[in-house]
């Protein structure tokens, strides 16, 4: 042994952070609609694009397949998925609500601990909030990177709930339902116009969990997930599923 530090761990970390930046440009590319649902994705090609080898693209892809943003077809490749339809989309939410409000039955009788952190993901949401409303209302001051905060923010007073359900099979599912909320952002393109009533719902799971009211943050997990379903089949135009 000669007491020199080991490469290998550094490669290995160098490699999966250029394949996450990779995952994150082109999950920002099929989010905002810079490339069209049904258009193919081509390995080299989009290794080209980003400046990178094929393996680091390869490997996003793979995980954006499971997303569903992109589906792969044998022999043919990747293609950019069509939006969820609003029948799946309620599909989607109908999973989340099982998953959710189990979670949030478990979590509300521990709500000395959870109140803390819930409380400071809410002020995160509503602090994004604001930054985007002093952007204005056009949808050309808001970029893909600012709407992922959004909806990371809005995504991550609901984590803080699984979080603290004590089941760590609850928080895996829900995981695995976080990755196709992407599939809500893709559909709601850049507009917030329903943040605001997204934060007054999370308001009121807050201040039922600071009153000693459990029974009333599942009552109110409920209506506010029954909100995103509604916002998430909304006719075109209308209300955004903010989550």
């Amino acid at each position: 042994m000669t007491g020199e530090p080991q490469t290998a761990p550094k490669q290995h970390l160098s490699r999966k952070v250029l394949r996450d930046d990779v995952y994150d440009t082109l999950l920002e590319m099929l989010l905002d609609s810079s490339v069209p649902a049904g258009s193919p994705l081509s390995i080299d090609g989009l290794a080209r694009q980003l400046g990178v080898s094929p393996t680091p693209v390869r490997e996003a892809l793979v995980q954006l397949e499971h997303t569903g943003l992109v589906s792969r077809a044998a022999l043919k490749g990747y293609r950019v998925a069509p939006p969820l339809s609003s029948g799946q989309m309620a599909e989607l939410v109908d999973a989340r609500m099982v998953v959710e409000l189990a979670a949030m039955e478990r979590a509300a009788g521990r709500a000395a601990e959870v109140v803390p952190s819930l409380r400071a993901a809410h002020a995160r949401h509503a602090g994004i909030i604001a930054e985007m409303g002093a952007l204005g209302n056009s949808d050309a001051n808001r970029t893909a990177a600012s709407m992922r905060r959004y909806f990371d923010a809005d995504w991550g007073f609901h984590t803080v709930i699984m979080q603290s359900s004590g089941n760590r099979y609850l928080l895996q599912m829900l995981e695995g339902l976080g990755t196709h909320v992407h599939r809500l952002r893709q559909a709601v393109g850049h507009g917030i116009s329903d943040a605001e009533v997204a934060l007054h719902e999370h308001a009121e799971i807050l201040y039922a969990l600071e009153s000693g009211e459990p029974q009333g943050a599942v009552e109110a997990m409920r209506r506010h997930l029954q909100g995103v379903r509604h916002r998430a089949v909304a006719d075109e135009g209308g209300s955004d599923p903010t989550v």
